[in-house]
């Protein structure tokens, strides 16, 4: 066996102490080094959402907003080709918001989400009049397929994500995808229209069945707006949800300020043949105006307050003139 000197078994005992020396100061910089990134994970983190809904938040409410003429095809229908084209640019120019997941920007947002929904709302009903009425030869012949896809595609809920647990456990047809099918029908329908192996019957009754149920669901909006203020209107009272019942009832104001504009060219020998251009035009003016309704931010005061003002009671009265134009125009029709 080989003796080991002092000096040599020095050497031998300082190497672990230097190597051990060593992993701690290679640990110290890997925890220095952490700290920058958990910082930018903190910082990306704050400014995600923020930042995230202001490159997506709109509420496009162009009160002159109309279809392309080269996608209105001769002999087609105005108020359809409108509304392909509003389909168009909620979905794919703007981004269909009220369905987005928790980990998007837009999932945060509520009043663009909520004047989106308004708007497929209101092109809901309609389409359902379309297929009913307006597509088919007084009732007695076939619903047109086409009018039937896309009003059974926009009765899917907007807030339909691709997955849906309370429809099925596995991936289903997002409400965008829906929607854009339904507007493919109309668009479908337009050019079968044009070509003339489709119906559009432009008969008086046809038109005041429209008529009714839009100013129907005008109706059962301003009695949203009833109990809404008359439940959470106060002086002192936040009401962090006025602001959703104000924009659902903007854009379903607003897709039907565009679908009665459209709809009177459709039927502008109806409106002709009685007289209706003056109250028409009066009613357009109204619900341009209940649609334009853009406050900074929206508050939910008392209705005779004088600093802070509810502008849903502000909506509401607008809403109820719209509906009294459209019942008036409903008598005339009827006589």
């Amino acid at each position: 066996m080989v003796e080991l000197g002092t000096e040599d078994r020095d050497r031998v005992v300082e190497r672990p102490v230097r190597r051990i020396g060593s992993g701690f100061r290679v640990g110290r910089v890997l925890r220095g080094g952490w700290r920058p990134l958990a910082i930018a994970i903190v910082i990306f983190a704050a400014l995600y959402y923020p930042v995230g809904v202001l490159m997506i938040h709109v509420i496009d409410d162009d009160l002159d907003y109309r279809a392309e003429p080269s996608d209105v095809p001769e002999g087609g229908s105005h108020v359809v080709a409108t509304m392909a084209a509003l389909i168009w640019r909620e979905v794919e120019t703007h981004r269909w918001t009220p369905n987005d997941p928790w980990f998007v920007p837009s999932a945060a947002m509520d009043n663009m989400p909520n004047f989106q929904l308004g708007m497929i709302s209101a092109m809901s009903r309609f389409s359902i009049e379309l297929a009913d009425q307006i597509g088919r030869v007084r009732g007695s012949s076939a619903a047109d397929d086409n009018l039937q896809r896309a009003s059974g595609g926009l009765k899917v809920s907007g807030t339909r994500w691709t997955w849906d647990p309370s429809v099925s456990i596995w991936p289903v047809a997002s409400a965008e995808s829906e929607f854009l099918a339904a507007r493919r029908n109309l668009v479908e329908y337009n050019a079968r229209l044009a070509a003339g192996s489709a119906i559009f019957d432009r008969r008086v009754d046809n038109l005041l069945v429209a008529i009714d149920r839009i100013a129907n669901d005008l109706g059962a909006s301003s009695q949203a707006i009833d109990d809404h203020v008359r439940e959470h209107a106060g002086r002192w009272r936040v009401d962090f949800k006025v602001d959703d019942e104000f924009y659902r009832i903007k854009g379903q104001s607003y897709a039907y300020y565009l679908i009665l504009r459209d709809l009177g060219r459709d039927f502008d020998n109806v409106l002709a043949e009685r007289n209706l251009a003056l109250p028409w035009t009066e009613m357009l003016a109204v619900l341009r105006q209940t649609a334009g309704l853009d406050p900074l931010v929206v508050l939910n005061g008392s209705p005779d307050g004088l600093i802070f003002p509810s502008h849903l009671a502000s909506q509401g009265f607008y809403l109820m003139r719209a509906r009294t134009k459209l019942r008036e125009i409903s008598n005339i029709l009827l006589k």
